[in-house]
């Protein structure tokens, strides 16, 4: 499958989100620098509306559905969090009903936000591709447009991020960015090519979920029999064809991290920063500390894709634990 990810694509879809919202900063800040020993710039999409990038796919990819299915009574879709308040904000603005599935146990605030947001929340199965496979059956049956967790308007919203990371900061030699369900990594390769940039980009999943990893390194579209980690943005089982069409030829490696690793890293940043990292978001710092030792020297960027982490689990990494999933 063919995406439209030239330059001036992207730049229309990110003139589209700037009139539903400002650019995030990107700062290098001293101590997390003195921290990484290197020069490391943080991108800061936790300080979007929402609290996370999502919201630049939802922009996007509501207003194609507008012009292009200007028949559609609604939106279904599945998410841990992130996604569905996107989808849910964008679909009020479109005065568009918005269901979404999350699985038992997720995220109480999260929760708590997207119904803030004015989506219809429903809990199904153990986990996020359980939820889903459900939210693409609703969709069909009750004849609603079923919003998938990868899709090429997601990518042009969401790659708006990573164009204003690349104008906004020096040259970058490496920037590491979690993998989900694919949008942001793709968003980030879609910019740094259509740019005609040679920044290396390395992608970020959880030890307890390494199905992006397992395909990468094998060629080999692979499902993992759970996806076990406090990082919820990471929390996925099944990788994205379409997405990994994208990632397997533009991302130079895959690092995964524990879930010690990525509460080491919601520690350094908040203490670094005072800035507030769910898991995905401080997964890309975890990885880049686990490579330190070859960042000699290197300009980087970590993406902090979001900052929408639970109270109660914020406060115990605080305490020094780490939450267990």
């Amino acid at each position: 499958m063919a995406f439209d990810f030239d330059r001036d694509n992207l730049i229309a879809a990110a003139e589209l989100v700037h009139r539903h919202m400002a650019p995030t900063a990107q700062f290098a800040w001293p101590l997390l620098c003195e921290a990484l020993g290197t020069e490391v710039w943080l991108k800061h999409e936790n300080h979007t509306q929402t609290g996370a990038f999502k919201i630049r796919g939802g922009i996007t990819l509501i207003d194609w559905l507008k012009r292009s299915q200007p028949q559609t009574r609604g939106v279904v879709t599945a998410t841990r969090g992130n996604h569905g308040q996107s989808q849910a904000l964008a679909a009020r603005r479109a005065n568009l009903h918005c269901r979404v599935y999350v699985p038992q146990g997720n995220s109480v605030e999260k929760n708590a936000a997207m119904r803030a947001f004015g989506a219809e929340l429903i809990e199904f199965g153990a986990d996020f591709d359980t939820a889903r496979v459900e939210a693409m059956r609703v969709a069909e049956a009750e004849q609603l447009f079923a919003v998938p967790p990868f899709h090429e308007q997601l990518v042009r919203g969401v790659a708006s991020y990573a164009l204003e990371l690349f104008a906004g900061a020096p040259a970058l030699d490496t920037v590491y960015v979690p993998i989900g369900c694919g949008s942001g990594i793709c968003g980030l390769i879609a910019a740094r090519d259509a740019l005609g940039l040679s920044t290396e980009i390395v992608g970020v999943v959880s030890t307890g979920a390494p199905a992006a990893k397992r395909a990468f390194e094998s060629g080999v579209l692979v499902q993992t029999e759970s996806a076990s980690t406090f990082a919820d943005g990471m929390a996925v089982r099944v990788v994205v064809p379409e997405a990994f069409e994208i990632y397997r030829r533009g991302t130079a490696r895959i690092v995964a991290v524990t879930d010690d690793e990525v509460a080491d890293a919601v520690r350094l940043i908040y203490r670094t920063t005072h800035n507030v990292a769910e898991g995905a978001g401080a997964a890309p710092v975890a990885a880049a500390l686990q490579e330190r030792a070859q960042l000699n020297d290197k300009r980087i960027a970590c993406i902090l894709c979001g900052g929408n982490i639970d109270t109660n689990i914020f406060a115990q990494i605080l305490q020094g634990e780490t939450p267990v999933p």
